[in-house]
C-alpha cells in the first residue's frame, strides 16, 4: 500500500508539471520525435536509392515487357474467337471488328514490341507465326464465301423449287382419298425434316446432320416413283419429273457443301488454331526469358531491402521506447482531468448539482473544459428551478382548459336548446291560427243554436226555412271544425314527433322521407315571415337505422343557418332538400340554397366552432359545427360544403343506412376529448 501511494503521488507530480505545458506544444512535442524518426528512416532509405533503383528498373522494363506479351497474347485469342463467330455467323460489323483487331495486333509487334529492349531480339518469331495466323484468315473468308453461295444455290434455291412443286402436286390431286396422297405425304414430311436438317448442318456442321440430310434426300428420291405410278393426271406427272430432278440437283449441292465445310474445318485446325498456338508458344517462351530476369533484379532487390529494413528496425525500436514514455505521461496529463470532468458531467446527469466541479483553477485546455462544467452545472440548477416553474404553470393551463371545455359544452347545449325553443314557438304561433279560428266558429255555432232554441220554444210556428238554414249553418260550422282542428292536429302530431326525437337521441328505425316532411312541416312558420321557397325531393322507402333527433337538428341547423346567412336582410330565394341512395348501403342528402354563397375564407372556417360573421348580431358560431359533429361522429358520415360569392352554398351529407356512432350522452360525455373537425371544402 506505501508503494503504490508513493507511486501515485510521483504520477501525481509528473502529471502536474506536465500540465504546465498547453496540450498543443505536448502533441507537438510527440509530432517533434515522429518527425525525426522520419528524417532517420529517410536518410537510410536515401542511402540504398541507388541499388534499389537499377534492380527496380529491371524489373519496371521486365514488367513492361509482359504487358506487351499479355496484349499480344489477349488480341491474337480474341481475333481467333471473332474469326470463329465471322464463320459461324458472316456479318459485316464482325468482319470489320477483325481488320481492325488484325492491325491492332500488327501494330503492337511492329511499334511497341520492336522497340521494347527485351523483345526487339525475338520478335521475328512472333511476327511469322502472326503473320501465317493472319493470312490464313483470308484464305477462310474466300472459302466461307463460297460456302454461303454454294448453300443459296445449291440447297436452299432446289429446296424453293421442291415446295412449289410440293404445292402443284397437292393442288393437281382432287382428294385426300387419292391413291397419291399417303406417299405424298410422307415425302413432304421428308422433305420438311430434310431442310431443317439441312438449315442446322449449315450453321453447325456435324457428321450426323449431314448424314441425316443424305438419308432424308434418298427417302424422298424412292417416294418419286412410286408418286409417278399413282398419279392420276399430266399436271401431277410433271412436277413430279421436275421434282425428281431437282432432287437430284439437291442431293449433289449437299455433297458440295459437306466438301466445302470439310475444308472450312481442316482450314480453321491447321491455318488459324495451329498458327495462334504457336504464337501463344512463342509468347510463353519469352515470358519464361522475363521471369529468369525478373527473378534475378527480385533477389538484388530483396537484399538491399532486408538490410535497410535491419537499420531502420534498430533506429525505430530506439525512438518507439522514447515515444511510448513521452505519450503515456501526455496521455496520463489528458486522462486524468477528463476522468474527473466527466465524473461531473455522471453527477450532472443524475441530478447531483451540488457538487463542485474539479479543476477549475487549472491554466490549460482541460481547465477551460472544467470551468465551462461548472458553468453547464450553474446552468442546470437554474433550469431546474424554471421547469418546476413551467410544470406549475401548466397544471394551472390544464385547469382553465377544463373550464373552457365545460363553457364550450354548455353554450352547445344552449345553442341546441335555442334551436328547439324556436321551433316551440314557431309551431305555438303556427298551431294558434286554427284553434282561433275553431274557436270563433264554436262561438258563433253556440250564438246560432240559442237562437234556433228560443225560435223553437216561441210560440209562432217554426218555418221550413228556417229549419233549414239551421242545418246548412251547423254544416258548414261542422266543416270548417273538422278542417282547422285536423290542421291543427297535422301540426301538433309533427311537432310531437319533432320534439321527441329532439329531446330523447334514442336510436330507432325512421323512413326518411316521412321524418323530413315532418321537419319541414315545423319549420315552415319561418318561411312565412321570409318570400323563401322549399322543395323536397326524398324517395319513399329509403329506411334508417339511426337517430331521427340528430337528422333534425341537422336539417333545422341548415335552414336556419340559410335563412339567417343566405337570405339577408328579407332576400328571396328557394332551399332545395334531395336524397338518394349509393352504393355500399350510403345515403347521399343535398341540402342547397341559391343565396349570396360563401367566400373562401368564410368557407375554410365554416364548420370551426364559435366561428360566425354575424358575431354583433347575435350569432354564436356553433350552428354548423354541432351539424358537423353530428354528422361526421354520431351518424358516422362525412359532410362538404361547396359554394362561392353570388352562386350559393350546397352542402353534401353522405352517411350509411346503419349509424355507426354512439347517442348524445356518449358525445357530450366525450366532446373534451374531440379536437375540432376537419374542414372539408370546395370552391366554383
Amino acid at each position: 500500500m506505501p508503494e503504490q501511494e508513493g507511486f501515485a503521488e510521483s504520477r501525481s507530480g509528473i502529471v502536474g508539471l506536465v500540465r504546465a505545458i498547453p496540450i498543443r506544444w505536448r502533441i507537438l512535442s510527440i509530432a517533434a520525435l515522429n518527425s525525426a524518426v522520419v528524417l532517420v528512416l529517410a536518410l537510410l532509405i536515401w542511402s540504398g536509392a541507388k541499388t534499389l533503383g537499377s534492380a527496380w528498373d529491371d524489373v519496371r522494363q521486365v514488367r513492361k515487357s509482359d504487358k506487351i506479351l499479355a496484349v499480344l497474347e489477349s488480341e491474337t485469342g480474341r481475333l481467333q474467337n471473332l474469326i470463329h463467330r465471322y464463320i459461324n455467323q458472316p456479318s459485316p460489323d464482325l468482319f470489320a471488328e477483325i481488320l481492325l483487331l488484325r492491325e491492332a495486333v500488327l501494330g503492337t509487334l511492329s511499334t511497341r514490341a520492336s522497340t521494347d529492349p527485351m523483345l526487339s531480339g525475338s520478335v521475328d518469331e512472333l511476327e511469322r507465326s502472326t503473320e501465317h495466323f493472319l493470312s490464313g484468315f483470308g484464305e477462310l473468308r474466300a472459302l466461307q464465301t463460297n460456302i454461303t453461295r454454294t448453300y443459296e444455290d445449291q440447297i436452299l434455291a432446289p429446296a424453293k423449287d421442291m415446295a412449289g412443286l410440293y404445292s402443284i402436286i397437292e393442288g393437281a390431286t382432287g382428294h385426300r382419298e387419292a391413291p397419291i396422297w399417303p406417299t405424298l405425304k410422307k415425302s413432304r414430311e421428308t422433305f420438311t425434316a430434310m431442310l431443317v436438317t439441312a438449315n442446322a448442318y449449315y450453321l453447325a456442321p456435324a457428321s450426323t446432320s449431314a448424314d441425316e440430310v443424305r438419308r432424308n434426300t434418298d427417302a424422298i428420291e424412292r417416294t418419286i416413283p412410286a408418286m409417278i405410278e399413282f398419279s392420276d393426271n399430266d399436271l401431277q406427272r410433271e412436277a413430279l419429273k421436275k421434282l425428281k430432278s431437282r432432287t437430284a440437283a439437291l442431293h449433289d449441292g449437299i455433297g458440295n457443301l459437306s466438301e466445302l465445310l470439310t475444308k472450312r474445318t481442316d482450314l480453321l485446325r491447321n491455318s488459324i488454331d495451329a498458327s495462334q498456338a504457336q504464337t501463344i508458344a512463342a509468347i510463353d517462351g519469352l515470358s519464361v526469358k522475363m521471369r529468369e530476369r525478373e527473378q534475378g533484379a527480385q533477389m538484388t532487390f530483396d537484399n538491399t531491402l532486408s538490410d535497410i529494413s535491419r537499420k531502420m528496425l534498430s533506429i525505430a525500436a530506439v525512438f518507439l521506447a522514447i515515444i511510448i514514455v513521452a505519450g503515456v505521461v501526455i496521455a496520463l496529463s489528458i486522462r486524468l482531468p477528463l476522468r474527473q470532468i466527466m465524473s461531473s458531467m455522471r453527477a450532472i446527469m443524475s441530478g447531483d448539482y451540488d457538487r463542485k466541479v474539479a479543476g477549475t483553477d487549472a491554466r490549460d485546455e482541460i481547465g477551460a473544459m472544467a470551468r465551462a462544467v461548472e458553468v453547464f452545472r450553474k446552468n442546470a440548477i437554474a433550469k431546474r428551478d424554471a421547469e418546476d416553474e413551467l410544470r406549475a404553470s401548466k397544471e394551472r393551463a390544464e385547469s382553465a382548459l377544463l373550464e373552457l371545455n365545460a363553457a364550450q359544452r354548455n353554450l352547445i347545449d344552449a345553442e341546441r336548446l335555442a334551436a328547439l325553443g324556436g321551433l316551440v314557438a314557431g309551431v305555438a304561433h303556427e298551431v294558434n291560427n286554427p284553434i282561433g279560428i275553431s274557436l270563433t266558429v264554436a262561438s258563433s255555432f253556440a250564438r246560432r243554436a240559442d237562437m234556433f232554441d228560443a225560435q223553437l220554444h216561441s210560440a209562432a210556428p217554426l218555418k221550413r226555412s228556417q229549419l233549414e238554414e239551421f242545418v246548412r249553418t251547423c254544416r258548414d260550422a261542422a266543416q270548417q271544425l273538422v278542417a282547422n282542428l285536423h290542421r291543427a292536429g297535422e301540426l301538433i302530431q309533427s311537432f310531437k314527433q319533432v320534439a321527441v326525437d329532439r329531446s330523447h337521441a334514442e336510436r330507432r328505425q325512421f323512413n326518411l322521407s316521412e321524418s323530413t316532411d315532418q321537419i319541414v312541416a315545423s319549420l315552415r312558420p319561418v318561411l312565412k315571415r321570409s318570400p323563401i321557397s322549399i322543395v323536397v325531393d326524398v324517395p319513399e322507402g329509403l329506411m334508417i337505422d339511426g337517430f331521427p333527433g340528430s337528422y333534425g337538428q341537422i336539417l333545422t341547423n341548415l335552414f336556419l343557418n340559410a335563412v339567417n346567412h343566405a337570405f339577408p336582410d328579407g332576400r328571396s330565394g328557394a332551399i332545395s332538400i334531395a336524397a338518394k341512395a349509393r352504393a355500399n348501403d350510403d345515403i347521399e342528402i343535398i341540402f342547397a340554397d341559391n343565396g349570396v354563397g360563401m367566400t373562401p375564407d368564410v368557407q375554410r372556417q365554416a364548420f370551426d366552432p364559435f366561428f360566425t360573421t354575424r358575431r354583433n348580431e347575435g350569432g354564436t358560431g356553433l350552428g354548423l359545427h354541432i351539424v358537423y359533429n353530428l354528422v361526421t361522429q354520431q351518424l358516422g358520415g362525412r359532410m362538404t360544403v361547396k359554394s362561392g360569392p353570388g352562386q350559393g352554398t350546397t352542402f353534401h351529407i353522405i352517411m350509411p343506412r346503419a349509424a355507426v356512432g354512439g347517442g348524445a350522452d356518449t358525445d357530450e360525455t366525450d366532446s373534451e376529448t374531440k379536437q375540432w373537425p376537419t374542414r372539408m371544402t370546395s370552391s366554383t
